[in-house]
């Protein structure tokens, strides 16, 4: 397995030689699309008994909330059609996620007023940093299916945030928390030269 600035190395390096898909404006610039669901994960998939999953809300909250995974599909269900950008450079449209709206989970919580940002922890001890106003956009949800079927493993379940705007490496497989911070500051990726944003749109791809 590569290490993590060889991985990066490499795609910044890359000179596809497809020419990019484009579909009345649904295809950023760049980008291929697929009808697979590609995995692509740095580290071992982490095994997450439902039982002792839990979902935490720490940081700039006035207070901390925990759900375990029964109270966490007791709040109200949403679903989704939208479309997945990578990073390397694939797109799949028209996913149907079904799941929790980040609305919902908010309801639960006060942040405090210099809460800008959030930092998104995973188990496995990934994490990735989000701005309040993209996390709190009406396309992001938590996950626990697409397409009708529960997610693999490998995909993310037991919970998965999807963040469609954004690059998919934003959309955090195995989520266990969200911690709310004032400054923003770089997650996995983003440490190992990954855009701290990650528009697909204006090709956010590295920093």
């Amino acid at each position: 397995m590569k290490n993590p600035f060889e991985r990066v190395a490499q795609l910044r390096k890359a000179n596809p030689q497809r020419k990019p898909d484009s579909l009345e404006g649904r295809v950023p610039p760049g980008q291929y699309l697929t009808t697979k669901f590609p995995v692509l994960t740095y580290g071992p998939v982490p095994s997450i008994p439902l039982e002792q999953w839990k979902c935490e809300a720490w940081g700039l909250v006035e207070e901390p909330k925990s759900w375990s995974y029964q109270e966490f599909l007791a709040l109200p269900h949403v679903t989704l059609t939208a479309d997945f950008h990578c990073v390397t450079r694939w797109s799949q449209l028209d996913n149907t996620w079904e799941g929790i709206s980040i609305h919902e989970v908010m309801k639960q919580l006060r942040l405090k007023p210099e809460a800008g940002h959030v930092m998104v922890h995973s188990y496995g001890g990934y994490t990735t940093n989000l701005p309040l106003e993209d996390l709190l956009q009406d396309n992001v949800l938590f996950a626990y299916k697409r397409n009708g079927e529960n997610l693999s493993p490998d995909h993310g379940w037991p919970m998965r945030l999807i963040v469609p705007h954004l690059y998919a490496w934003k959309s955090a497989k195995w989520v266990r928390g969200l911690e709310f911070i004032a400054q923003d500051r770089p997650g996995f990726w983003e440490t190992y030269g990954y855009h701290m944003h990650g528009d697909p749109w204006t090709e956010e791809r590295f920093s």
